[in-house]
């Protein structure tokens, strides 16, 4: 008999890879009287649709009081932030997180009330402290090692170039500009070949990016001229 208040929540990070191993991982945890949820994405795109995921946030609001189980916590988020936020959003409704890859945390249950919720605030707090300091860090090895020159390709500080053969794809888009063309021809016209040698057409934010930076590398040498 299914426990309407279990769920099980699985992500799988590719459309090859099958959830078998995490189903027989979190069944240790969970036993079998569980409801599933499921969905196939890459586990790096937080953002992006998950539906079963959405259903899943409905039911534990609905159910007001339950116990989520999960192969590891970055099949929930890889983000900290958004990773705290649905801990504060689950403790909101009673719903326990259990995790077979961080099988530490359910010490905290084991605390007596209200230690506890104390213990688990401190430690969310902390998560989310992590993730902020993992973002300034990124950010700042990124700016490091990037230097942009407006319309040409971004470089790194040793002369690398980074990204997709970007001079000649800006030069392409430049070029197709040039001719009259919006920028929406212009996504259907120029591409570039990826790492596996697919032909890939440039989106419409990379089209606007590369333009804006072409008019004010214009603007700026007019001002200088």
């Amino acid at each position: 008999m299914v426990n309407q208040n279990k769920w099980v929540y699985l992500r799988t990070s590719t459309e090859d890879q099958a959830p078998e191993n995490q189903i027989t991982g979190v069944e240790t945890l969970s036993g079998k009287d569980y409801v599933l949820f499921i969905d196939k994405q890459s586990a790096w795109k937080d953002n992006k649709d998950r539906p079963d995921f959405e259903r899943l946030k409905k039911e534990i609001k609905k159910a007001k009081g339950g116990d989520l189980y999960v192969w590891d916590w970055d099949r929930l988020f890889r983000n900290r932030r958004k990773l705290k936020e649905f801990f504060q959003f689950c403790a909101i409704y009673r719903c326990k997180i259990h995790s077979l890859r961080q099988d530490f945390y359910e010490t905290f249950y084991e605390i007596p009330a209200p230690f506890n919720e104390i213990m688990q605030e401190i430690f969310l707090s902390l998560l989310g402290w992590m993730a902020e300091d993992e973002s300034t860090k990124k950010s700042d090895r990124v700016k490091a090692a990037v230097r942009r020159t407006p319309g040409k390709a971004t470089m790194s500080k040793s002369g690398k170039k980074w990204g997709r053969k970007a001079i000649k794809v800006d030069d392409n888009i430049i070029a197709a500009h040039k001719e009259g063309k919006n920028m929406r021809e212009i996504t259907e016209q120029v591409y570039y070949w990826d790492k596996n040698k697919h032909r890939k057409f440039v989106s419409l934010g990379y089209v606007h990016k590369t333009l804006a930076a072409f008019k004010q590398e214009n603007t700026t040498a007019g001002d200088n001229a």
